[in-house]
């Protein structure tokens, strides 16, 4: 009675609440926002994008704060694709750009290379029957926040849609890609970057 419906209609209420803002291409999403999600998170930042190879070009300093996320005590975790997987092969074949799926995974190994051994930062590749579903769907985890990126047909990352998600309760939108991106880690492999770089 106190809330007219056509109030309610346009009053975010329960899990609609998670989501914080779309966009219709990744691209669109400001890179202040991935540098500010990256710097406030505390505990937990989980990369499970299958290249996240843009980090390292859109996000300022990105070694240097990663670096300084784990000496704080932030688990930092990178799932990437595997560069020599069929699914990363069939991939380049669809996307046919010169900067390819694979090339783009090895520029994210390299980088981990250099940072060299991290306290609390992992590094995995998909295991090959999952990595038709992590190519799929990218889940960027920050603390309780997160960006999701769908992956559209023949469409690569940047064109493909975003949403920003803040976890508001058990059994959300937040919780559901989550677990997804947990899922893929909980069978994925042990990556070693520099052994990854060492066998191109």
């Amino acid at each position: 009675m106190l809330w007219p419906k056509v109030v309610q209609e346009r009053v975010k209420a329960g899990h609609d609440r998670e989501l914080v803002h779309s966009y219709p291409y990744r691209s669109a999403c400001p890179s202040t926002v991935w540098s500010e999600l990256v710097e406030a998170a505390s505990g937990e930042v989980f990369l499970a994008g299958y290249t996240n190879y843009f980090f390292w070009t859109q996000v300022p300093h990105f070694a240097d704060t990663v670096r300084r996320k784990a000496h704080a005590g932030c688990r930092v975790r990178f799932l990437l694709g595997d560069p020599d997987g069929e699914v990363t092969r069939q991939r380049e074949e669809i996307e046919d750009v010169a900067l390819s799926v694979s090339t783009r995974i090895r520029i994210t190994l390299e980088h981990l290379d250099r940072l060299g051994s991290l306290p609390g930062v992992e590094t995995r590749v998909s295991a090959p029957p999952d990595a038709v579903n992590h190519v799929s769907l990218s889940v960027f985890r920050f603390d309780n926040e997160a960006l999701v990126t769908p992956h559209l047909a023949r469409l690569v990352g940047h064109d493909s849609p975003l949403l920003h998600l803040r976890r508001q309760g058990a059994g959300g939108m937040f919780d559901r890609f989550a677990e997804h991106a947990e899922e893929l880690w909980s069978r994925a492999l042990p990556c070693d970057p520099a052994a990854s770089n060492e066998s191109r």
